[in-house]
């Protein structure tokens, strides 16, 4: 009996660890608006909330240079330098740098509908050191309040 309900709870947390987990990773909403629109308040909104924009991919563009036609996919590199530096600031916490700064993904999906995609930080933080995961949070909350004026809630 020890052995089928240890076999059981493997089974189940390989499943949870390749099924569900990996949808949790990512959120994705629906936007409001065109691409372009969306595109657009969110540089605005940006903007407002006081992050910067240091990068911002056309993968539909970079894909044309290479031979392929895909639908309209922007990803916008966004940072808070105050929230930045608590993490580059110092040694231990510098490994997250790797999810630095925070993307977010704009698409127009095969039946018209625009999606906005970024990392669901909340998660992703539960499993890392306390600093992290509060400036983590608090990156994330000021994320999702970036794009409310996009996503249908």
């Amino acid at each position: 009996m020890f052995i089928l309900g240890l076999i059981v709870g493997i089974a189940l947390t390989v499943i949870m660890a390749v099924v569900i987990l990996p949808k949790q990773m990512f959120l994705v909403d629906e936007s409001n608006f065109s691409f372009d629109e969306t595109v657009q308040v969110i540089e605005k909104s940006v903007s407002e909330y006081k992050w910067s924009m240091p990068n911002q991919y056309d993968l539909q563009a970079t894909m044309k240079k290479h031979g392929f036609d895909v639908r309209p996919v922007k990803v916008f590199s966004i940072c808070k330098p105050s929230l930045a530096n608590q993490i580059l600031g110092g040694n231990e916490e510098r490994f997250v740098s790797a999810l630095m700064p925070c993307r977010v993904a704009v698409y127009e999906a095969k039946d018209g509908k625009v999606y906005v995609s970024r990392m669901n930080a909340g998660l992703v933080s539960s499993v890392l050191g306390k600093k992290i995961k509060k400036v983590m949070a608090e990156a994330g909350n000021e994320n999702e309040a970036i794009l409310a004026s996009v996503i249908q809630k």
